[in-house]
Order: structure tokens, then sequence, then C-alpha cells
């Protein structure tokens, strides 16, 4: 059995644009309802929300077999959560929280086995097809999707230094956190937030490096793959669930007479 390529890996070193979905309600049945809804790739969430290996797991068998490849993002930069969810068979992730070169060559680390990283070795495993890929050890470094967010001003200062490490395939930037930071605390879409962003995405982007991040619009998701950036999600499972259970009882209640 042969190793069957990661698309997102290749699409992005390709420059293809990839539109996005985060995937945040722990569930399998839930990540089955959108894994043939045609994106490109999503992020199943651990940072904010209640997943944890389990749940994961399930997300990811959800997956399987469709054309959306499922990311993982991983709790925190921790080598032995991202062993267990590399052994799962999660084919690329998406680092939180990197704010130098240093963390970023760490995380690279975690999904390399030695003598380039300190990833522990299991034979038998989820990701190996329970030791069936026959070329999996051969493969794996170059199939596997390392992404780190950049989601502080300390942060967009050495992102040039963090792009440059070896082994990284992309840079994530979260408005979010990166609007926290400079004082703007729930206003990921202000402008101050997006000036900052993105004159460096266009910088990296035209260096080679592929850029994304995660925004609640359509419309400017769009935009963004227009311009600088490589892949982009435009929401998230959870926020479409509440805005549509509004969007539905609002409709009706204002059509009572």
């Amino acid at each position: 059995m042969q190793y069957e390529p990661n698309t997102f890996t290749h699409a992005i070193r390709n420059g293809t644009p990839q539109i996005g979905l985060w995937v945040t309600t722990s569930n399998n049945f839930t990540a089955e309802a959108v894994a043939t809804a045609g994106f490109d790739w999503v992020v199943l969430d651990t940072e904010h929300s209640p997943s944890d290996i389990q749940t994961v797991l399930g997300q990811l068998q959800a997956f399987e077999g469709s054309p959306t490849v499922s990311l993982v993002r991983p709790v925190w930069n921790d080598p032995l959560v991202v062993k267990r969810l590399l052994d799962l068979g999660a084919p690329g992730l998406v680092f939180p929280m990197v704010q130098n070169a240093e963390e970023a060559a760490a995380a690279v680390a975690s999904t390399r086995y030695p003598p380039r990283g300190i990833r522990g070795f299991s034979g038998t495993t989820r990701a190996n097809k329970f030791g069936r890929t026959t070329d999996y050890l051969d493969r794996v470094e170059d199939e596997t999707t390392v992404i780190v967010q950049i989601e502080t001003r300390a942060a967009l200062e050495q992102v040039d230094e963090i792009a440059a490490v070896d082994g990284v395939d992309g840079v994530f930037f979260g408005p979010a956190d990166l609007a926290a930071d400079i004082g703007l605390l729930g206003r990921p879409m202000a402008d101050e937030v997006w000036d900052l962003v993105r004159p460096v995405a266009a910088r990296l982007q035209a260096n080679g490096m592929p850029c994304g991040t995660l925004v609640s619009n359509a419309e400017f998701a769009a935009q963004l793959l227009n311009e600088d950036f490589t892949f982009v999600a435009c929401g998230t499972d959870l926020g479409l669930l509440a805005k549509g259970a509004d969007a539905l009882q609002a409709s009706v209640r204002a059509g009572i007479e």
C-alpha cells in the first residue's frame, strides 16, 4: 500500500487558492456533514473547543475518503500532543501562537523522526494504515503540512525569521488574537489589524511562502484569496449553526401576524 498524497500540501506549494472551514463542534457526525461540502481543507480545532484525542479520531475518520484535507490544530506546541495526533493520521498541523524562529523550529522537529526531529516511532498506527503503508517513512516528512500561526505584534516583527525555518509550509495570521494584542479585543476585522497583516502577507507570498488566515466573512475571504493569500478559512461550523439558527427563528417570528 502506497502513501496517499496530501493534496493541500501540494496545492499551497503550487500557489493554488484553498478555501477552508474551521471545525469546532467536536463531533464526528457534524464533521461528516461538512466533509463533502466541497471545502479544500478544514482545521479540526482542539485549542478553542472541547475536542480531545478521541473526538479528533472520529473527525479524522469522518473526513476519510472525502476530498477535504483535515488538518488539526493542537492545543499547544507540545511534542507529546503532536506525536499522538500524527499517529492518528493527521495530514497536517496548525501550530498556535508561534512567537519566534526557535518555536517554529520546535514545531517542525516534533513532526520529524530522528535524526531530523524528535517524533517518537511506532510501527503500527492509523497514520501508516497499521503498518501497511510501505513507503510511509520515506514520504511522511514531505507530505505532512506544517503551518505556524502568527498572532501577536512581536511575532509579526519576527515573521521573516519564522518563515525561513526549514520545514514550515505556511504562515497563518490569527486576526482575533492579533487584534487583542494591539488593544482591539473582539475586533478581528478592524482596519488596524489588516493594515498590519496585509503588507507582511504580500511580502511573504512574493518570497514563495504560502499565507493563510480565518475570517467569518465570505466576501472578505474571497478578496484575500484574490490578493495575497493562498489558503483562507471562511467561517466555522459552530458559527454557521448559530447564525443559521438565529436567522431561521427571526425569519419565522417576523412572519407571524
